[in-house]
């Protein structure tokens, strides 16, 4: 089979079957690098999935973001466990930490939080006026973008969160963030043949076609309008121990060699992934062509 250009919208050919895309998986991460939820359903608001990295950790000694781009520090929060419930006017967060399940915004919550970190932190949902957060730079050159000036690999920084200004929610950069199946199926490739889960680069929905969508492209699923503004730079975590996921950095590596291209005019990065701005706001299910 073979791979030509698409006949529709939402149509691509291999060979002689017709391929619709589809959204395969949708997914919302509550709590800034802590675990993710798994849905069937979700509102897309303005800002994105409703609920979606609405919370964090905040380093109540330097006022920094947690995030796990920092594993050091923060690494440990992929292990903590997210349940929304947003049925009502306002959302209730329930984090899962070491067996015991506790409200977001509540004393306790705070507490377990900062003894499974090992360092003083608040949960907020209200974003610090300079939102920054520290990050160590992966190992491998080509990982270090362009833009980080004379930042060595491996050198441990703090830069700002780019998305809390644009979007305002604890987004690095797009309201939403998607990957393809035709995307991971090559970097499986590129690895040796195995296969790549998409949960280590933490999408907000996955979509069954050959390849990404390119910076410009709006993306209609249903009543949901999004547009495609830059390839995702990429960070230490695709490489990290995550859930049911070991720690992989061959993962980083394979970014590295095949996977760093121009990002508008910010110079060049490693890339995999797209980040989409929310158009027209609906709900978005699974199974839900793309068009």
């Amino acid at each position: 089979m073979f791979l030509v250009p698409p006949i529709s919208g939402c149509l691509w050919r291999y060979g002689s079957i017709i391929v619709m895309q589809t959204v395969v998986a949708l997914r919302r991460y509550p709590l800034k690098s802590a675990r993710g939820e798994v849905l069937k359903a979700a509102d897309v608001e303005p800002t994105g999935l409703r609920g979606d990295r609405t919370w964090a950790c905040i380093d109540s000694l330097d006022g920094t973001v947690g995030s796990a781009k920092h594993p050091r520090r923060w690494g440990r929060l992929l292990d903590v466990g997210t349940t929304m419930r947003d049925d009502g006017p306002e959302t209730m967060l329930t984090l899962h930490v070491n067996g015991t399940s506790l409200r977001a915004g509540s004393a306790a919550a705070d507490a377990a939080l900062s003894k499974h970190l090992g360092r003083p932190v608040r949960l907020s949902r209200e974003l610090p006026p300079d939102a920054r957060l520290h990050r160590t730079l992966p190992d491998e050159v080509g990982m270090v973008p362009d833009w980080m000036g004379g930042a060595r690999p491996g050198q441990e920084t703090i830069t700002a969160i780019a998305g809390a200004g644009r979007v305002g929610r604890f987004v690095d950069f797009g309201a939403v963030h998607i990957v393809t199946t035709g995307a991971l199926s090559l970097l499986g490739e590129r690895m040796g043949g195995g296969s790549v889960a998409a949960q280590r680069f933490r999408p907000n929905l996955v979509i069954d076609a050959p390849r990404d969508p390119e910076p410009g492209q709006e993306l209609r699923l249903g009543d949901v309008v999004l547009r495609v503004v830059l390839p995702t730079p990429r960070c230490v975590i695709p490489g990290l121990s995550q859930a049911e996921l070991p720690a992989d950095l061959a993962v980083l590596s394979a970014l590295a060699r095949h996977y760093r291209i121009p990002v508008a005019e910010l110079g060049r990065a490693a890339c995999f992934g797209t980040y989409a701005d929310v158009v027209q706001p609906g709900r978005l299910g699974l199974g839900q062509l793309v068009r």
